[in-house]
């Protein structure tokens, strides 16, 4: 946000922030959403990238394209262990796995 419009809105007594400050969320909560988020990214450009559809990814991880679609969308139901072994199955190495959520939590904690 541009410093004029930042100012703007203040003056009219809207408080900016983060998203961590209006959840309340803690370094590592913040870190850890960071994390999930980083890793739904990844999943949905690697699948695009090898030309599979959500179901043929479903197919194979013994998973549903339901299920897929809210691993894509960040849903806060889906664990990390899930996003890991989807983005795995895809061929995603452990580094570039490490590397993906590094330069997404940098400076987060």
């Amino acid at each position: 946000m541009n410093k004029a419009k930042k100012a703007k809105l203040e003056k009219k007594g809207w408080k900016l922030g983060s998203a961590d400050e209006f959840l309340g969320l803690s370094a590592e909560e913040a870190a850890y959403v960071e994390m999930k988020l980083a890793l739904s990214e990844k999943l949905k450009e690697k699948r695009v990238r090898k030309k599979l559809t959500q179901a043929e990814l479903a197919r194979m991880t013994n998973s549903s394209q339901s299920r897929i679609a809210k691993m894509e969308a960040g849903d806060p139901t889906v664990s990390i262990d899930l996003l890991v072994k989807s983005l795995l199955a895809l061929g995603v190495s452990k580094k570039e796995l490490g590397r993906s959520i590094s330069q997404e939590i940098a400076g987060t904690i």
